[in-house]
């Protein structure tokens, strides 16, 4: 019995002993060397070619009767990156992610009538860089570590289109409004570039193995060898034929030139809010 009552008594002490230093053992924040970044990034775009493209068909066929496309001035980017920390104050990173915006604008003309038209970028960027972390500040069981950093990117895959798409609406009609925009066609530009980008923000961990980041990053990234497919169809009046008969040709620059995408800017701020997964 008195075996007993020591033996309870003992196990009773190592439980206390054990839950009186628990928030001891969870104290500290775990920084791991090696994380895994997902990213949203609600990011600026300056559009470049893209945004005088869609000025040039706000122009015309657009005009004063249609409501004008937007431009192109924002996107999301979504990243994955390994940012490795080679020294408690230093990390490598190298990632890639997709950024992709698009303006659109719809008109139904009539019952089973429809003109779609969609201006949209899509690139895929991939980055290699060095973070610079300062002194952190720690409370109980939460690390804050500021830190600023850069490196260079590549702009892969890039595609800007423009593209009509049209249902039901003849090139005849007894009223302009009744006329279609030029029927479906599409002009796409291709290409790629390389660039850099500058980024600071904080790096906020936690007794676990996750941790978060917010952050502003700044992308310069600027295609200028564009190789452009295809051509944009709006109605045309020939001089001196029937009012009411609109043919179709290629929509024209100021220099009556085709219009074509000559560079496409994938440049801008963004705003990094990020989930790190440690190893």
């Amino acid at each position: 019995m008195i075996r007993l009552r020591l033996g309870v008594l003992l196990a009773l002490a190592v439980a206390f002993g054990a839950i009186s230093h628990a928030p001891k053992a969870m104290a500290a924040a775990e920084v791991h060397r090696l994380n895994l970044v997902i990213s949203g990034i609600p990011s600026q775009l300056n559009g470049g070619g893209m945004n005088d493209m869609l000025a040039r068909y706000n122009e015309y066929p657009l005009g004063d009767r249609f409501q004008a496309l937007d431009k192109i001035t924002m996107g999301w980017l979504f990243d994955a990156e390994l940012r490795y920390f080679v020294r408690p104050n230093f990390a490598l990173a190298a990632g890639l992610g997709q950024l992709k915006t698009e303006s659109k604008r719809e008109f139904q003309r009539a019952i089973g009538a429809d003109v779609v038209l969609r201006g949209d970028i899509l690139t895929v960027p991939i980055h290699v860089g060095g973070l610079y972390y300062l002194a952190p500040y720690t409370q109980g069981d939460f690390q804050a570590r500021a830190f600023v950093g850069g490196g260079l990117l590549s702009m892969t895959t890039t595609r800007a289109r423009f593209s009509t798409y049209e249902v039901g609406l003849p090139m005849r009609g007894d009223t302009l409004e009744d006329l279609s925009l030029g029927g479906t066609s599409e002009l796409v530009a291709r290409g790629e570039s390389s660039g850099y980008y500058a980024e600071f923000g904080a790096h906020l961990f936690f007794a676990a193995r996750y941790s978060v980041m917010l952050g502003a990053i700044y992308r310069s990234a600027v295609i200028r060898q564009v190789t452009n497919e295809g051509v944009i169809m709006v109605p045309y009046l020939v001089p001196g034929s029937d009012p009411r008969v609109y043919l179709q040709r290629p929509l024209l620059d100021h220099d009556d030139r085709p219009v074509r995408i000559p560079d496409v800017d994938l440049g801008g701020i963004g705003l990094r809010m990020a989930v790190g997964i440690g190893f």
